[in-house]
């Protein structure tokens, strides 16, 4: 599971406009421009907003959904999840599953080119394999290809892997991007000019990167699927949910993932009728509270347990998304077949909180308002990104909150790339409000297992806990639906016993979109799995977003 995730986090992201967090159904759009007369044609312009700028554009280097939400647009991958949310053949022509799973083999089509217009062949896929299960890469994402016991190539254009026991994360593997082998082989990966300058070979090229200010992405006349309809894509830093909803308003932005209070009572009026369309659908992303299990007021599961009676997730639902989501109690979005329905809430019962507090030895021994132990007062801070309004109204009532059980919390907001860089990688934290994208399959290795705990991992919690990862292991070597489902309820279980994580919510997903633009059809996956084939009709291009002047 990518820290893409953490970009979800942020809500605000080309991720969750364009279907990293899709809805089980569409929903209708609220108003519409009448239907364009003629084929869709080629030309303008997109504009979008993200509240962090990306941090490394080669995807295996980056953690940030910011830059995986530019490089799903530069780089192509051999298979990749259709609107249904079925892996279907990209970069692949074809592909065969053999011996119950434990064979793959691959043919690529032979008509890709990187955008230097070298072919892309099986021998950047050979080198992708090689650099991602070599660990002198600093990857967080290696552990689906240390799985392959072989990788052979069997011809220019077709390539075979072999596993030796099933591996039910095998095609997904495959769902992610390859390097091109002539022009970062031998390379500093962590030097290289590429990493600013990503060279691809998806629909979309990167011209234009100005720090703190925007990217501009130019359509790929070569794009082997035929080039995308809309000639440029432009990315806005703009690190304020507020500001950003101005922009839209301004026309400084044709897209963007409302907060609940922007969708249900400052978008209701005929200008947002007549310009834009809005799209609602429960995301496949949760928000949760982590604690640093590294610090001991958080290693007694008394605590975490307390913590989590002494949340009403409910009044998060109501006061923070106004009830447009649902309570999360583990990992997975409520309603699909891995949510383990059988969990009994924890409730909001302060009076269970403080019977554990006190359990722990965690008392009002100074009668201060303010428990402590051993002379420490039960006291931490809670830190969040800048600009994330709902993450910040979340801090703030469990601040409230957890001082009405004597615990006190202070609340930090960071900006972006300095929260993840110096904080998150770096374990330099009490606890955060953060949130995770839900994949397509269950497998949660990369956040929980315990050889994921370390510095710039994604269990960056230093969550461990030996039952779990037996359960990991079997899980992700398990393919048959149903066994897999009872191993990832005992997972669920684990983890709602345990709470290393306070679940929050999973909101719903909010997108907005100019009502110019042409040929956006909801579907599980969202909105924005045929970003391609988007278009906007010549004669409504004269209401073209307004663009500041560089």
């Amino acid at each position: 599971m990518r820290r893409r995730a953490l970009f979800l986090a942020l809500v605000i992201a080309w991720c969750s406009l364009l279907a990293c967090s899709g809805g089980e159904r569409g929903g209708e759009p609220e108003a519409n421009y009448s239907s364009a007369p003629g084929p869709a044609v080629d030309g303008g312009r997109i504009v979008q907003a993200t509240l962090g700028e990306p941090d490394n554009l080669i995807p295996p280097l980056s953690t940030s959904g910011s830059s995986h939400a530019v490089t799903e647009l530069i780089y192509v991958a051999p298979l990749r999840y259709d609107k249904d949310l079925q892996l279907t053949p990209w970069a692949a022509e074809s592909y065969q599953v053999l011996e119950e799973g434990q064979l793959l083999r691959f043919k690529l089509r032979k008509d890709i080119r990187w955008f230097d217009g070298t072919p892309l062949t099986a021998d950047d896929v050979e080198f992708t394999y090689r650099l991602m299960t070599d660990p002198k890469t600093p990857t967080a994402y290696a552990e689906d290809f240390l799985a392959i016991s072989s990788f052979n190539k069997t011809g220019p254009y077709s390539f075979e892997v072999r596993y030796d026991k099933p591996f039910a994360r095998a095609l997904v593997t495959w769902a992610q991007e390859i390097l091109p082998k002539h022009a970062l082989e031998g390379q500093d990966l962590l030097a290289t000019p590429l990493s600013r300058a990503p060279l691809g070979a998806g629909p979309y090229k990167l011209a234009q990167w100005d720090a703190g200010d925007k990217l501009v992405l130019k359509a790929n006349q070569d794009y082997f699927l035929g080039r995308p309809h809309i000639d440029e894509v432009v990315l806005r830093v703009i690190p304020d949910l507020a500001t950003q909803f101005l922009e839209l308003k301004a026309g400084g932005l044709d897209m963007m993932d409302l907060t609940p209070q922007q969708y249900l009572f400052q978008t209701k009026d005929d200008f947002w009728r007549t310009n834009y369309n809005k799209y609602k659908y429960l995301s496949f992303g949760y928000t949760y509270l982590g604690f640093n299990l590294r610090r001991p007021m958080f290693q007694d599961v008394r605590v975490r347990q307390a913590l989590s009676y002494a949340i009403d997730k409910q009044e998060l639902v109501k006061g923070v998304l106004l009830g447009m989501g649902q309570p999360a109690m583990g990992p997975y979005k409520p309603g699909t077949w891995v949510y383990n329905d059988k969990l009994t809430p924890y409730g909001y019962h302060p009076d269970k909180a403080e019977e554990l507090l006190d359990e722990a030895g965690w008392t009002d021994s100074d009668k201060d308002g303010v428990r402590d132990k051993n002379g420490e007062p039960f006291a931490f801070t809670i830190l969040t990104n800048q600009g994330n309004t709902q993450r910040i109204k979340t801090a703030t009532i469990i601040q409230r909150r957890l001082a009405d059980v004597g615990i006190k919390v202070q609340v930090r907001t960071i900006e972006w790339a300095a929260f993840i860089k110096e904080f998150i990688d770096k374990g330099r934290f009490d606890a955060v409000i953060l949130g995770w994208n839900i994949l397509q399959d269950p497998d949660l290795f990369d956040v929980w297992h315990s050889s994921k705990a370390k510095n710039g991992g994604l269990n960056f919690v230093d969550y461990e806990n030996a039952e779990l990862d037996k359960l990991l292991e079997e899980g992700r070597r398990t393919v048959e639906q149903s066994k897999r489902k009872k191993i990832y309820d005992q997972v669920q279980e684990i983890l709602h016993r345990d709470q290393p994580y306070v679940f929050l919510y999973v909101p719903d997903a909010l997108p907005i979109v100019q009502a110019r633009i042409q040929n956006i059809h909801p579907a599980p996956a969202g909105i924005g799995y045929n970003f391609t084939e988007w278009w906007i009709p010549k004669q409504w291009r004269q209401r073209q977003s307004r663009q500041p002047a560089p």
